[in-house]
């Protein structure tokens, strides 16, 4: 079985100086317990498609491209269109990151950032309608990751949402010919700008954010998904340790002033 980046050695003295500064409420890159690390976000990366963004939180970058196309609808969702979200761990990202199919970490990371989106309502999909049970627009994110220092889900999901804020939908015209695609463009109906927050357990102690070693020394993770009128739509817990009723309370809590926090800083006050 091969090696997965949460199960990466870390050595005996890097983790003893991790757990002995979280105990005084420091951390090895000098922020705080709840501190983010430094957000960067880049949109119009990528030239062919209908959206992309690219996120670095501090040496995390993550890289997401949005593509629509036409399809068929769900059969329970005959008028809406369809989401589809889709992970990939670029090997030159980290060294136990592997060619070949999808395995369990990307599965999950795209289906955390999917439950995201869809919980929150965020696209109004009713929008991407051709023919009512027919035909309607399919979007499709593909989320890349192109270096690997933790907290993968935080910055996909917010690259995903930056990506379909700036995305465009080409317009199809239906007449007795059929179907036709024609030289115009409307933009991605986006009715909220969900923000993912991560928090860790190591010992007693939560933070924010984790980096890839804190991941690596962690009991248990928590992300929670929240709208832009404070409201979670989406929880993923992972890792084998537990987590108290206080600490998840707790954790709400700080996911609610965090997620303000960053989407007022990447979004602004309007969204």
């Amino acid at each position: 079985m091969s090696v997965t980046p949460q199960s990466e050695p870390i050595s005996k003295i890097k983790e003893n100086q991790v757990l002995k500064l979280l105990a005084s409420g420091k951390r090895l890159d000098g922020r705080s317990l709840l501190d983010y690390r430094n957000i960067k976000v880049e949109v119009g990366v990528i030239d062919k498609a209908e959206g992309s963004a690219m996120v670095s939180l501090g040496n995390t970058k993550v890289l997401v491209g949005v593509k629509v196309e036409t399809g068929k609808p769900y059969p329970d969702l005959p008028n809406q269109g369809a989401l589809t979200v889709n992970a990939e761990f670029v090997p030159l990202a980290h060294r136990y990151f592997e060619p070949g199919p999808p395995d369990e970490n990307s599965i999950e990371l795209a289906r955390v950032v999917d439950r995201g989106i869809r919980g929150s309502e965020s696209i109004d999909l009713r929008k991407l309608v051709i023919v009512e049970g027919s035909t309607v627009y399919v979007v499709f994110i593909d989320i890349y990751i192109l270096n690997h220092d933790g907290n993968l889900i935080d910055a996909s999901a917010l690259a995903s949402v930056v990506a379909l804020l700036n995305s465009k939908v080409p317009v199809y015209r239906v007449n007795e010919n059929g179907i036709k695609k024609v030289d115009e463009y409307f933009p991605m109906p986006m009715v909220d700008c969900p923000i993912t927050i991560t928090a860790a357990k190591i010992n007693d102690k939560i933070i924010v954010d984790p980096t890839l070693d804190e991941e690596n020394i962690s009991t248990a993770k928590l992300t929670i998904t929240l709208t832009k009128n404070g409201n979670i739509c989406a929880m993923q817990k992972s890792g084998t340790g537990t987590f108290t009723i206080d600490e998840i309370t707790n954790i709400q809590k700080i996911a609610r002033e965090k997620s303000y926090e960053i989407r007022k800083k990447v979004f602004g006050e309007g969204q």
